[in-house]
């Protein structure tokens, strides 16, 4: 699977952004698509997640952004969605999309080593 990410940008404290994921290959079936992103100086963090195993969908959500964000996926145009609303200058950072198989745990979901195919980045900057 390829993996295309966009809609990042500079905007100010509490102002939305909606970053795209564009997946490619193999994307029917089963999946689990993940957003990840790093911060300066900061080790890469989970964000949230989209997971599609036989006929159930589930979403997860950091905490520090439980509330604020929405994942979603079109799956007629193989793309997921991060709906980002009430930013805060603590969301800037590089955000990458990230897919992987659809029978990970929801312990497993959060963990970047068990995703194999990842987009290249985009980046968000919030002004305070």
């Amino acid at each position: 699977v390829q993996l295309q990410a966009s809609g990042g940008g500079l905007v100010q404290a509490g102002d939305s952004l909606r970053l795209s994921c564009a997946a490619s290959g193999r994307t029917s079936g089963s999946y689990t698509m993940d957003w990840f992103r790093q911060a300066p100086g900061k080790e890469r963090e989970f964000v949230a997640a989209i997971r599609r195993n036989g006929g159930s969908t589930s979403t997860f959500y950091a905490d520090s952004v439980k509330g604020r964000f929405t994942v979603s996926r079109d799956n007629t145009k193989s793309t997921v969605f991060l709906q980002m609303n009430s930013l805060k200058p603590e969301d800037t950072a590089v955000y990458y999309c990230a897919a992987g198989s659809g029978r990970l745990i929801a312990s497993e979901v959060r963990n970047a080593k068990n995703f194999d195919s990842w987009g290249q980045g985009t980046l968000v900057t919030v002004s305070s």
